[in-house]
């Protein structure tokens, strides 16, 4: 099976004592293009995650000290957003199923075969990157929305719900060419070239929502 190469700045972090596994994991991983750390407990991968980490997590339900589902928790209380598949034996299903109900994104039974584990992790990366970009857009649309004015923030409100510059210029007791350069400097501190655009940009922080 030909894989799609994770992004740059993606790592598969495989967290499993049984160092068979890890490296047979991380062999296959990489020969498909994944960039791979091997972590041989709960408390190792812990002390190495950062939040600037990007990619995914294979992680072992049972393990010596914290067990998988130890970790799993202790990254949700570090609001940390990696991506979590369980690598589970047969014993272990319920627990992942539990897992899943609190957010991990699935989980995997041993003995799995290359094709499973490779769609599930490519899963993950996809799902990761997609976040991450959602995150940068947030940040970048509540940034250009601290650049306007409360003047124009009040047009960029009227404007999103379809009102028309005359309708906004009765709303606001203003003239009609007052509210055409508020329009226009909206459009251009919010980086948009179309109202479509703009309303998008908007509407990825709270639909229906400016925040002031």
């Amino acid at each position: 099976m030909s894989a799609v190469p994770a992004a740059p700045d993606q790592i598969v972090h495989v967290v499993d004592d049984d160092e068979a596994l890890r490296d047979s994991l991380a062999w296959m991983l990489e020969a498909n293009g994944h960039a791979v750390a091997v972590h041989e407990s709960g408390e190792a991968f812990l002390a190495a995650c950062t939040p600037e980490m990007t990619g995914c997590v294979l992680l072992d339900v049972r393990m010596p000290g914290m067990s998988g589902l130890e970790v799993f928790e202790e990254l949700g209380r570090r609001r940390c957003g990696l991506p979590v598949v369980f690598i589970t034996g047969h014993g272990d299903v319920p627990m992942a199923v539990s897992a899943l109900k609190q957010g991990a994104v699935d989980f995997v039974e041993k003995p799995f075969g290359e094709r499973e584990m490779l769609r599930v992790v490519e899963q993950c990366l996809r799902l990761e990157r997609e976040t991450r970009d959602r995150r940068l857009q947030e940040a970048d649309t509540a940034r250009r929305l601290g650049l306007l004015t409360q003047r124009e923030r009040e047009v960029l409100e009227l404007i999103i719900v379809g009102k028309l510059n005359k309708q906004i210029a009765d709303v606001l007791g203003i003239s009609i060419k007052t509210v055409e350069v508020h329009r226009a400097r909206v459009m251009e501190k919010m980086g948009a070239h179309s109202l479509a655009e703009l309303v998008q940009h908007v509407v990825v922080l709270e639909p229906g929502a400016v925040p002031r």
